[in-house]
């Protein structure tokens, strides 16, 4: 029974494909599922089970195969032009506020995206950053659906990517130059209630295809992970995953509770191939379910 069910959603994950409850739930901690594999192995070898022992290799061969990082990775060629850092949190209903503040104080990012940010979360964010953040970009809305961009160069606000929950988005002028800056936030994949999570998804997609000719920094929780067929998508639009660009493809950003032992990288940085990614850290908030995801990138000149 172990290997049955591991066996559905790796095939899911060599498919290509999503699949239906229970599978993208399972792909998201699809690393793990080396645990149950390998107890399945040892029931095999203690039972005499030789097709059994067959198959849980195969499936744990395929696991470690997945385990590898997903994507392409290149280094741009052009000149450095400047250099950020981003930001991106889910505060959970505005909840961890109050600890995002003082990271942004201290860490002094360039660029802040901000999911789950609703009129309270706002409001705080811009009176203690009015100053330091003359530019934002907001979706105003209660509970999860709030958003917020904070900047501190010039943004042109767009109109962002339709969703359940907010979405801004903007062009910044970062020293001279255009960079698209789009927050995700996407809804999860709850049961009964997967054709809007791939559908989200897919409008994210189509945003990423659509601006090839210029940089673009694609930020958020995305509820999704490189094992989810929606999700690699996205990068093979031609994206890439600022932490995994930073050697942190598989750290957890969620859930922050039991992020130092299993867990799941939900929320992303992602960026066009004008950009290196020189650091990533992944950040504990308290009164929050996500760990905030700070990277150090530059933008290179197109050749």
């Amino acid at each position: 029974m172990l290997l049955a069910g591991v066996s559905a959603v790796v095939g899911c994950r060599a498919a290509g494909t999503d699949g239906v409850t229970p599978v993208p739930q399972l792909l998201a901690f699809l690393p793990w599922l080396l645990v149950p594999t390998v107890a399945a192995l040892l029931c095999a070898l203690l039972a005499r089970w030789w097709p059994g022992l067959v198959w849980g290799v195969a499936v744990l061969g395929l696991l470690a195969w997945f385990a590898e990082p997903y994507g392409r990775t290149a280094e741009p060629v052009g000149a450095p032009l400047a250099r950020l850092r981003v930001l991106t949190s889910n505060v959970e209903f505005g909840r961890g506020t109050g600890s995002l503040v003082p990271e942004i104080r201290r860490l002094r990012p360039d660029l802040v995206f901000v999911e789950e940010c609703e009129y309270t979360c706002r409001a705080t964010l811009e009176r203690d950053f009015g100053s330091a953040f003359p530019h934002r970009q907001a979706v105003e809305a209660g509970g999860s659906e709030g958003s917020l961009v904070l900047s501190r160069f010039p943004l042109h606000g767009t109109a962002g990517v339709p969703g359940t929950m907010g979405m801004p988005g903007a062009v910044a002028d970062v020293r001279g130059h255009e960079v698209r800056v789009q927050l995700a936030h996407p809804m999860p994949p709850l049961p009964g209630q997967l054709g809007l999570w791939r559908r989200e998804l897919g409008l994210l997609r189509d945003f990423a295809r659509a601006g090839d000719d210029v940089p673009t920094i694609l930020a958020g929780d995305f509820n999704a992970s490189q094992d989810h067929a929606a999700f690699r998508g996205i990068l093979d639009t031609g994206l890439y995953d600022a932490a995994r660009l930073a050697g942190h493809d598989r750290t957890p950003s969620w859930p922050a509770r039991t992020s130092a032992v299993i867990g799941a990288q939900i929320d992303h940085v992602l960026v066009s191939r004008d950009f290196s990614a020189n650091d990533a850290r992944f950040l504990r908030l308290a009164r929050t379910d996500h760990r905030a995801l700070l990277v150090d990138i530059t933008l290179h000149q197109r050749k």
